[in-house]
């Protein structure tokens, strides 16, 4: 009687749910929270990037394409998605970077540049419409 309780145990464990569990998409947000280092003059600034506006820093231009954040009730990350050239007079922009940025590991996607760097502290909506 025992190998029957467990077989259909096993059974029921192996069947999928009436009602599967499905993950919220993340949050997306208005505007995308920025820290960037100037590495010769060890300058740090916080930077307001709104998604879609072009934003400047140094030699950098930048431009925010998406911004999301995970749900108050998940393990906290923020991520944004980043286009980033670097102008020089008389020369065409040179892209540096284009992909996804996350707060919770900025090494893992990283802006190699000798003088900047550039890294995701948050995505916000500003309030602005």
């Amino acid at each position: 009687m025992q190998p029957r309780r467990f077989l259909a145990l096993a059974l029921l464990l192996l069947l999928p749910s009436a009602a599967p569990a499905q993950t919220p998409p993340d949050l997306s947000m208005d505007t995308a929270v920025l820290q960037g280092l100037d590495k010769v003059t060890a300058r740090v600034v916080t930077i307001e990037a709104r998604v879609g506006d072009t934003v400047h820093f140094g030699t950098l231009e930048f431009v925010a394409r998406a911004c999301k954040k995970r749900r108050p009730e998940d393990l906290p990350e923020s991520a944004a998605f980043l286009d980033i050239w670097e102008l020089k007079a008389d020369q065409p922009a040179t892209s540096l970077f284009r992909g996804w940025m996350f707060a919770s590991s900025p090494a893992l996607s990283a802006m190699e540049h000798p003088v900047y760097d550039i890294w995701v502290l948050d995505c916000r909506n500003s309030g602005r419409r």
